[in-house]
């Protein structure tokens, strides 16, 4: 009897462990599922320079640099509380600069060859150190990175850096190069134009001639440099980065790069073997697996090593600079290796070829790319009034089955910023479409560090113009600098208007990193609005979002001036997905907190009345 009790017992308390177990994976399963990531591209010279100077062509003297240690424990402490995952530390890698630092092994750069006075961070000169610009201790600079790394780590963030593989400096000098690892080109036959194993194409029987400078341009403006001399000594030729096959390239080629052998041969066929289509659909392992016994160029394994050492560093990810400019196969070798190393790697690219996207994420395994020729493209027209929001659910319908693979963005550092005249010349017009960039989809959201206080890029830095943020000059940012505040880092000097945006900004992102339903289900619903309601036009655009326990609905006015009160609909098929069987639900708005609306519902037909004011977006959630 006493045998049969405590067997029972043993039975119950089994039972009860089981449930516990089964309860704690429940809740597991709820803490690992997956939330929409939210990337903070900082121009890492720019974010801590407090000087505002900013004179063209100025000095690191005159117009101030910004350091690693400048991102301390206050400023990202900010920039997470502003809703962000990752950050990427934009002209890390040791690119060519106008500055002496001979004292410490490094050779001066010349700027016949050199965009700007900093330099531009895709004219990579050293792949195995970091722009010396960045450190309080050029000698350091390497250990000054790691610590920020580590810091970053230790808020919460990821840390992403740039890897340009399609072209290196034309004086390309790795000084710190692991044990093993020969610079580009230390082992090419130069007598050829082109050789599987060579990492550069060579012009045989010519130099290199520095362009003719066109429209006034002169190397840092008035000031003069002993290397300055339109001369810079190249025997021979090599080709440019942006493949200019003259010696003498243009002023609009890319001039200060050299090009990157891939086994593409000068007439376009490939010298290595390519990957079947089949691999569209293998996994990772799969890719690694099948390059693992093939014979691949030398570049490949040069940049796969550069990878798997920043990676080793402490470096979470990387955003891949003009990746369609690269064979396909190479990314599957390198991002296969990267995967295998770190499966959890953040892989970012620019393709812009909409025809070859598909290509670089199924083959070439990268997890995300700019959304710039679809999205970014018709938001921009939208936001400037040339275009309709009828655009948009025609351009996510397309992207249906890489969504995901999409990043989008406002604002990087290629593009004009949103408060420049050329765009919209006023920050506050982004609203709207800051809301439908970050919920559209499941991709990840980025913004560019100033974007959040209306950052207008009004100064003349030197090489380029304005309207963009120069990549090129030592500048102050003075928008941020006002939120920087003396190295702050509290936005005590910005406006009252900055401080709003910035608030709309940390509410917003804050909120896509939270929401379950932004990584489930989408519909839109502006067709059947514009069908059903009166007064929805195409100055509107509306979708829903949803998981089980979460349902959204966003609906944003991207027009400047005009207000709608409209009775708007939610279609019979949502309401019968979403299994609303009351007649009122009441709807919380997610950005602001208010509970100032309802959903009622008749004849299966949803119907909301609102009013959208100008440049306002509401995201509703139902409360059931």
């Amino acid at each position: 009897m006493k045998k049969t009790i405590w067997t029972s017992l043993s039975l119950i308390i089994l039972l009860i462990a089981a449930c516990a177990n089964e309860d704690s994976n429940k809740n597991e399963v709820k803490i690992m599922k997956k939330k929409k990531a939210v990337v903070y591209q900082v121009f890492t010279r720019l974010f801590g320079n407090t000087n505002t100077t900013n004179k063209p062509w100025g000095t690191i003297e005159e117009n101030g640099v910004g350091k690693f240690e400048d991102f301390d424990g206050k400023a990202l402490t900010e920039i997470k509380n502003l809703g962000i995952t990752h950050i990427w530390y934009t002209g890390v890698p040791h690119h060519t600069v106008i500055n002496d630092y001979t004292e410490f092994g490094i050779s001066n750069d010349d700027p016949d060859v050199v965009k700007g006075r900093a330099g531009s961070p895709y004219a990579v000169k050293d792949y195995y150190n970091v722009n010396p610009d960045l450190a309080l201790d050029p000698d350091k600079r390497l250990e000054e990175f790691k610590a920020l790394i580590d810091r970053t780590h230790r808020h919460n963030m990821k840390v992403l850096i740039d890897i340009v593989p399609n072209h290196v400096a034309r004086n390309y000098e790795g000084l710190t190069n692991p044990k093993g690892i020969a610079d580009f080109g230390v082992d090419d036959d130069t007598s050829s134009e082109y050789k599987r194993d060579n990492n550069f194409y060579y012009i045989p029987g010519s130099e290199f001639k520095v362009p003719n400078w066109e429209n006034g341009y002169s190397p840092l403006g008035d000031n003069t440099n002993p290397l300055e001399d339109n001369m810079f000594i190249e025997v021979p030729a090599k080709w440019t980065g942006n493949g200019s096959r003259l010696p003498q390239p243009n002023f609009n080629d890319w001039y200060e790069t050299v090009k990157i052998n891939y086994g593409v041969r000068p007439d376009g066929s490939k010298d290595f073997e390519e990957l079947p289509d089949s691999y569209a659909e293998k996994d990772f392992k799969e890719h690694f697996e099948f390059w693992e016994a093939k014979d691949v160029p030398d570049s490949w394994k040069k940049f796969r090593d550069i990878a798997l050492y920043w990676l080793d560093f402490g470096v979470d990810g990387f955003r891949f600079d003009m990746a369609e400019m690269v064979p396909v196969e190479f990314w599957s070798f390198m991002n296969s290796a990267i995967k295998m190393k770190n499966s959890e790697a953040f892989l970012l690219a620019e393709v812009y070829n909409p025809q070859l996207y598909r290509d670089y994420i199924q083959k070439g395994k990268m997890d995300y790319l700019y959304d710039k020729v679809e999205l970014y493209d018709s938001i921009k027209h939208i936001m400037q009034g040339h275009g309709w929001t009828d655009h948009i659910p025609v351009v996510q319908k397309g992207m249906q089955d890489i969504e995901h693979h999409m990043l989008h963005f406002l604002e990087n550092h290629d593009e004009q910023r949103i408060a420049s005249p050329d765009f919209v010349g006023k920050a506050e017009i982004a609203k709207p479409a800051m809301v439908v960039s970050a919920t559209l989809s499941t991709s990840p959201t980025m913004i560019y560090f100033g974007q959040e206080v209306g950052e207008p890029a009004q100064e003349n830095a030197g090489f380029g113009s304005p309207t963009r943020t120069s990549i090129f000059d030592y500048i102050g940012v003075p928008n941020h600098q006002r939120w920087v505040n003396n190295k702050k880092f509290d936005g005590g000097q910005l406006t009252d208007d900055e401080k709003d945006l910035r608030d709309f900004y940390k509410r917003l992102l804050n909120f896509t990193i939270t929401s379950d339903a932004l990584m489930g289900e989408y519909q839109e619903i502006h067709f059947y609005n514009k069908e059903h309601t009166e007064g929805y036009d195409h100055r509107i655009l509306s979708y829903v979002r949803w998981v089980d326990d979460e349902k959204l609905v966003v609906i944003s006015n991207f027009d400047v001036e005009k207000s709608y009160d409209i009775e708007f609909k939610l279609p019979p098929e949502i309401i019968k997905k979403w299994r609303l069987g009351g007649n009122t639900y009441k709807l919380q708005e997610q950005l602001y907190d208010s509970t100032d609306y309802e959903l009622n519902i008749e004849n299966e037909v949803g119907l909301i009345n609102l009013r959208l004011r100008p440049l306002e977006s509401l995201i509703l959630q139902v409360r059931e």
